[in-house]
């Protein structure tokens, strides 16, 4: 998808507007300031704060010099890899030559090797590539939004051979240690950010590993997927965020009715001899409660005979 170009201050003024005029077509929409100097003119509207991060990344990397890259999270963003909680303030770039990398309000400015093919275009600007993506935010995030990143990255279509390959180029970079422990850990069968931390709570926790994406199939032919499993103990987990129902709601349907479903889809689940477990994000911002959850769920599961 081609995305629209940005117009700067300067331009506007040559094609004859003034301060005054530019100031006022800003409220009616029909020109909007994404950073200092840089507009876009009769803009879609950001629907998210990604959205927003993404055109404020792609205004600053054309204000910059030739060789410069997005990277770390903003990479992240432009590669539709999920971001937990707000987007960062400031756009997140790379370059190999230019003196000492900085950080001010808008850009933080790393200056470090960047292989050719770790470099890609994504929306008509230069970014790191998934795999150099996973390496930088493993190395320089949370443990949490490491592994979010890496488990999508790997459901993208990121080879772990890339992965390893770009590790090794930051052998020497600070994180390492923790950017191989993400890579390990990484799975593609986590479908979503909710998912990925629930794995690293567990494995906090001291829980047995679940199984991914367990399927269940019934006698009249039809199945149902579980976000966990743990089949030994009959035990099934489910991340319930708030966007989850959500997503789950038809042209022709309420939340109401969404939540029905699932609780008839709970019950035939129980019916098969399993326990369900379900939590969201408040019950993941605490180990310790959450383990005494599942671990209720596997006390609470139906022996097997």
């Amino acid at each position: 998808m081609q995305q629209p170009a940005f117009i700067s201050y300067r331009a506007l003024l040559r094609d004859g507007l003034t301060s005054s005029e530019i100031q006022a077509m800003q409220p009616n929409g029909s020109l909007r300031r994404v950073r200092r100097g840089s507009y876009l003119s009769h803009p879609e509207p950001s629907a998210t704060p990604e959205a927003e991060h993404r055109e404020l990344a792609r205004a600053t990397w054309t204000g910059l010099a030739a060789g410069s890259v997005l990277s770390h999270l903003s990479a992240a963003i432009v590669h539709g890899l999920p971001v937990l909680g707000r987007p960062p303030s400031r756009v997140n770039v790379t370059r190999t030559t230019g003196g000492h990398g900085r950080a001010d309000t808008l850009l933080h400015l790393r200056v470090c090797p960047l292989p050719p093919d770790e470099v890609v275009e994504r929306d008509g600007v230069m970014v790191t590539s998934l795999a150099r993506t996973v390496a930088d935010v493993a190395r320089t995030s949370s443990l949490d939004q490491a592994v979010a990143v890496a488990d999508a990255a790997l459901r993208a279509g990121l080879e772990r051979g890339d992965l390893e390959r770009s590790l090794g180029r930051c052998d020497r970079r600070p994180g390492i240690a923790r950017a191989r422990r993400v890579a390990a850990f990484a799975d593609p069968g986590a479908d979503g950010p909710g998912e990925s931390v629930s794995r690293v709570r567990m494995q906090q926790a001291g829980l047995p590993s679940p199984v991914l994406q367990w399927r269940i199939g019934y006698s009249d032919g039809h199945e149902t997927f579980s976000d966990f499993a743990w089949p030994e103990l009959r035990t099934l987990g489910e991340f319930d965020g708030k966007v989850k129902y959500g997503r789950l709601v038809k042209p022709d349907q309420t939340p109401a009715d969404v939540v029905m479903a699932e609780k008839r889809r709970e019950n035939r689940i129980r019916g098969q001899g399993w326990w369900l477990v379900r939590w969201g994000w408040d019950d993941l911002a605490d180990v310790r409660g959450f383990e005494r959850l599942i671990r209720d769920g596997f006390a609470n599961a139906p022996t097997i005979r």
